[in-house]
């Protein structure tokens, strides 16, 4: 082949592939600026909604992997039909592609599974950094929040890393607000209208206490007698409070209710036993002998 006969041929294929291998990429470097402004443009609106910090930040981090699953499905069309332009046939590529992922799928699905799981648990808002929750069998206050991994912290300040694949349920107990339950038990003999009054003016004055004034959303809401349980009456009731608040609020109204039982005498009976020494077939019953030993 001739230098003359060459350079036609190269001329013709830039004219034809080249000027579609220029237009292909000038339609993906507009589409990934299209994706860049659009994609900030959407985060900034969704944003906006809330000044909540926490909001923002989950906001971010599912704006970057979309963003991300975007820019791989563009380039990825893109490269794809380049090389289709040079001849070079994609059927085989895309067929060992699929292989190969295959068997990465199969070598990273728990890794995958961890990955997925994070994404709708931070897509659903089901957990927020400062929330305390109960996952995987674990509890505690959640320190750190990944597709990964959800970090705990545990009252006695042990740390659990669970994998967001391992959980199935989340139990969230400071979401919006939060709820203390109380079972008050009191000796049968007292008058149950006059303990509910009780419960209620040791709320009030908790209520107007500048130091848990703020942590207090709602009056205490009296539920009612709920058991005749086997040493005490038990009237159940709960408060609501701002969310992590509901210990603290919960501790101290059962101090300060003790406190104003004790001075109201109303008994707060320790658990007892009623003896029953039975009967013979004439009714009469066994003498029972106490005996006091000396010291």
């Amino acid at each position: 082949m001739d230098f003359h006969a060459y350079s036609e041929k190269v001329i013709e294929w830039l004219l034809t592939s080249g000027l579609k291998i220029v237009f292909i990429l000038f339609l993906a470097i507009l589409a990934l600026k299209a994706k860049k402004v659009l994609s900030a443009k959407l985060i900034s609106m969704i944003v906006k909604q809330k000044e909540d910090q926490e909001f923002q930040k989950r906001t971010q981090t599912l704006g970057s992997i979309v963003r991300y699953a975007v820019t791989a499905v563009i380039v990825g069309v893109a490269s794809m039909t380049i090389l289709q332009q040079f001849g070079i046939e994609i059927g085989p590529i895309l067929a060992a592609a699929g292989i190969a992922g295959l068997a990465i799928g199969f070598g990273a699905q728990s890794l995958v599974k961890d990955v997925i799981s994070g994404f709708f648990i931070l897509l659903e808002d089901q957990i927020r950094v400062g929330d305390v929750v109960q996952i995987a069998g674990k509890g505690g206050l959640v320190e750190k929040i990944s597709l990964k991994t959800t970090i705990l912290r545990d009252l006695a300040g042990n740390v659990h890393y669970v994998p967001n694949g391992h959980i199935d349920v989340v139990t969230n107990m400071t979401k919006d607000y939060s709820r203390y339950v109380f079972d008050i038990g009191v000796a049968y003999r007292e008058n149950v209208d006059e303990v509910i009054e009780v419960i209620k003016k040791v709320d009030e004055e908790l209520r107007n206490d500048p130091d848990y004034k703020d942590d207090i959303l709602e009056p205490i809401e009296i539920l009612g007698l709920d058991q005749f349980a086997d040493s005490a009456i038990v009237i159940k009731a709960r408060t609501t409070t701002a969310p992590i608040k509901q210990w603290r609020v919960g501790r101290e109204f059962n101090r300060r209710l003790k406190k104003r039982f004790d001075e109201q005498n109303i008994e707060i009976p320790f658990p007892h036993v009623t003896l029953y020494m039975g009967q013979d077939k004439e009714g009469q019953a066994p003498p029972l002998r106490v005996e006091k030993k000396g010291q």
